[in-house]
């Protein structure tokens, strides 16, 4: 008797007995999770493939384009050449938020040769069923989140015109949605001339149903494109306006805990974070900015170079802040980013001057991994009238591996791209990532804050509207390794939501649940409940630390980095394989990713002083920080400018 039962693999190569039935969750021998990745499958053959039948022998059709791969720990079947149709797949992989990702290929016969390509990354549940297109659920939406769909799939037009699928952004039925997020299915190349009124007109028939308070200036924007009387530079920026206007609608309260520890293995913690439980309480500078870094250096440096950073970026951000809040016109997204820019650039500045200073050379020169999220108060009159001073506007930057997540009790969200030897693999084209995964340096860094001078770092910096109840977790690759917060999300993030459990709580259990798994590493994580919903939950107290000798798997846990003072020169440990391999690339005969930029077209005279004052404002208060931080290295740099400049540095004494 043939046995017609569905089987999945288990994924662990060592499992002895890796069959398992479609449904289960842990493999029945060794306990590991299965992955159920399901793939949508592209090309001409497709349709002829009769439902339930097995491709490749690995690859069950569920339905038509819908293939669950059963055999997950195996890699895919990749051409040694690449099809140029995969190119803007690949070139677009810093969108993979959105954007679909190639994962293998197969042949629908012997005759045939890779004419089927499969995604990954795809609008698609754990479950195999399409999330909603974004016209079923159009109508329901609340108004910001309406504005915020079309904001995304604005910015995705500059990056898929210049590699011609541009065409993808006009089907509704290719734009599916996963809350706040929009997906595209698939890539689709223009076979004419698209433009913006092609845009302007798919969304002609969404105005009729567009909530009320937005649907003048919604109408009036679409108008604009669609007689071709306007440029993207001028729609983002009246886009924009509404989106914010509709977004500071809304009530939002943010809670904001850190944990940083040093594992169970290292003797001293590389990592910083802010903020943390040893943290004066800053209320102001708490509910606007997290930081997580992870220094690099198998000595003291490591910890140096993250503490710098974050010492450095509170002292600017503050500033910064500060000076937004007092603005009385909204400052386009595009100039906030390059301020944020600049802030990383003093940082890179100070952390390479201080290597210069110390004769650091090779794997001797201390770095630091990044991410940190920003929560904007600009103030805005809304949509109906009156003055709110929060327009929910959160900007994300990182640089090196270590991650941001945006968690809901639904959904777990990469928002950062890792900066490795993988990625940007797959960035210039050169192949996919599950192939660029297998080699031996594939997540070995490619730049850090103190690798490089500043000219050379490409920052990520991007920005997302605060318009559901979630959780930012922003984490070093203690806790992100080997899945380690697709693993644990739900254990931590879901009482939290429910009021069950403490920030304060949730961010030291997930460090210590880190350390069970990943304990050879530093872990970090700063944890920001971001509540928009009128019904606030009554907050947790956070429960007591204590610290009790019967409890060894408690005692020893050190929950914060040392202060600088205590900081002692500790035994030197093997640098891990990212790092070392960071110190020793030559960055510099690097092919370069491709880079969008979009460039501003003519803006009036008053709102360009503007944008030239607030930028000159965010350099001053990054100098500033670097003088108070580090005067010496500070004062050499002015030794070193012309003297028509150096006249302005402060007393070089």
């Amino acid at each position: 008797m043939i046995s017609t039962e569905r089987i999945i693999y288990c994924p662990n190569p060592d499992c002895e007995q890796p069959i398992n039935k479609v449904g289960d969750r842990l493999c029945k021998t060794c306990q590991t999770p299965l992955i159920y990745r399901y793939l949508w499958a592209v090309g001409t053959a497709v349709a002829s493939i009769p439902l339930e039948a097995k491709v490749a022998n690995r690859y069950e059709v569920i339905t038509e384009q819908i293939w669950l791969d059963t055999q997950p720990g195996q890699p895919p079947e990749i051409p040694t050449e690449l099809p140029p149709s995969v190119i803007p797949y690949l070139k677009l992989y810093p969108e993979r938020l959105h954007i679909p990702q190639p994962y293998g290929f197969v042949s629908s016969s012997e005759t045939e040769t890779n004419d089927i390509l499969l995604l990954e990354n795809v609008p698609i549940d754990n479950q195999g069923n399409f999330y909603p297109v974004i016209t079923e659920v159009w109508e329901k939406a609340k108004a910001v989140r309406q504005l915020y769909w079309l904001w995304q799939i604005l910015q995705l037009w500059k990056p898929l015109s210049e590699l011609g699928v541009s065409a993808s952004l006009l089907s509704p039925y290719n734009i599916l949605v996963q809350g706040w997020c929009i997906k595209l299915l698939e890539l689709h190349p223009n076979t004419q001339q698209i433009t913006l009124q092609d845009l302007g007109a798919s969304w002609h028939s969404w105005i009729q149903v567009a909530k009320a308070e937005i649907a003048p200036g919604l109408n009036n924007i679409i108008q604009k494109m669609c007689q071709g009387e306007t440029d993207l530079t001028s729609i983002s920026h009246q886009l924009n306006q509404l989106l914010l206007g509709s977004a500071a609608e809304l009530p939002l309260m943010v809670n904001v805990a850190g944990c940083t520890d040093p594992g169970l293995v290292l003797k001293h913690n590389e990592d910083s974070c802010y903020p943390n439980n040893t943290d004066q309480l800053d209320e102001f500078l708490n509910k606007h900015l997290s930081i997580v870094c992870d220094g690099i250096d198998g000595h003291e440096g490591g910890e140096v170079a993250s503490q710098l950073a974050v010492q450095s970026l509170k002292l600017q951000i503050r500033a910064w802040l500060q000076d937004i809040a007092e603005q009385t016109e909204i400052i386009p997204p595009d100039l906030l980013k390059q301020q944020l820019e600049a802030s990383l650039r003093v940082v890179n500045n100070m952390i390479w001057s201080r290597n210069d200073e110390q004769n650091r050379q090779g794997r001797e020169r201390m770095a630091t991994t990044l991410v940190m999220a920003v929560q904007l108060p600009q103030r805005i009159i809304t949509n109906t009238g009156w003055e709110s001073e929060n327009t929910h506007e959160l900007y994300l930057a990182n640089v090196g591996d270590s991650r941001a997540y945006w968690i809901t009790p639904n959904y777990c969200q990469l928002l950062t791209i890792d900066d490795d030897m993988a990625s940007r693999e797959v960035c210039v084209g050169h192949s996919l990532y599950r192939q660029a995964d297998k080699q031996p340096n594939a997540h070995a860094l490619t730049q850090a804050l103190g690798t490089k001078e500043a000219e050379s770092l490409k920052f990520s910096v991007k920005r997302f509207i605060l318009e559901e109840d979630g959780i930012l977790l922003l984490c070093s690759d203690g806790l992100s390794d080997h899945d380690g917060v697709e693993k644990s999300w739900r254990d931590h993030v879901i009482p939290l939501l429910k009021g069950e459990l403490a920030v304060e709580e949730a961010a030291r259990d997930w460090v210590k649940q880190a350390n069970e798994k990943n304990g050879q590493d530093n872990t970090s994580a700063v944890i920001s409940v971001c509540r928009i919903s009128q019904a606030y939950l009554v907050p947790v107290q956070p429960a007591p630390l204590l610290l009790e000798t019967d409890e060894p798997e408690e005692s020893a846990i050190t929950l914060s980095a040392p202060a600088p003072s205590e900081i002692q020169p500790p035994e030197e440990d093997a640098l891990t394989e990212s790092s070392q391999a960071l110190l020793e690339l030559e960055l510099s005969e690097d092919p370069e990713p491709t880079v969008f930029k979009e460039t501003n077209k003519g803006k009036p005279l008053v709102i360009l002083g503007g944008i030239l004052a607030l930028l000159l404002g965010g350099t001053g208060f990054g100098l500033f920080a670097w003088w108070q931080l580090q005067p010496q290295s500070f004062n050499q740099f002015c030794r070193q400018l012309p003297p028509e400049l150096g006249q302005f540095c402060p007393n070089q004494e």
